[in-house]
Formats: C-alpha cells, sequence, structure tokens
C-alpha cells in the first residue's frame, strides 16, 4: 500500500512545497531571462552610447547585477511570507 492516499485533500506540507517550487520557478525563469537573452542583442544595445559607453556595458555590468540583487532580496521576503503563511517559521527568533 501507498503511503499517500490521493483522496485526501493536500497536507499543508504539499501546499507549502508546492508554492516554494513556483516562486523559484519564477525567479529562475527570470535569472536566466536576464543573464542570457541580452548578449544575444549586444550589436544593437552597443550602438547606444551613455556617458561614453555602450549600453552592453551597463547592462552587463550593472543592470544584470542590480536584478540579480533584487532577486535576492525578493525571495528571502516572499519566503519569510510564505513560511508565516504556512506554519514553517523558525521557532528560534
Amino acid at each position: 500500500m501507498s503511503a499517500k492516499n490521493p483522496t485526501h485533500a493536500p497536507s499543508k506540507l504539499d501546499t507549502y512545497w508546492k508554492a516554494n517550487l513556483r516562486l523559484i520557478s519564477i525567479l529562475l525563469v527570470i535569472w536566466a531571462a536576464v543573464a542570457f537573452i541580452p548578449p544575444l542583442f549586444i550589436d544593437q544595445f552597443n550602438s547606444i552610447v551613455i556617458a561614453g559607453f555602450p549600453l552592453g556595458y551597463y547592462m552587463g555590468s550593472q543592470g544584470s547585477l542590480i536584478v540579480f540583487v533584487v532577486l535576492i532580496f525578493y525571495y528571502a521576503a516572499r519566503m519569510n511570507k510564505l513560511d508565516q503563511q504556512h506554519g514553517m517559521r523558525d521557532q528560534d527568533k
């Protein structure tokens, strides 16, 4: 016999895990888009010059890093909210 019975409603842990995976999937898609799509258009971006530097330089050296840091902070904040909603918060606080 299986330990899981498909007739039962999803447990709190299953719901939490699905929400966690959904969040991670969305953020990974954003990360991949920011990391891999702009280099495909680097020639078009480099035709635009800002303060003596091509736009591709700004996007690679600053823009993508800013997006990555924002993703980290968003993930941390959203996970704290998910933990609280599903009763998974650390007890040491």
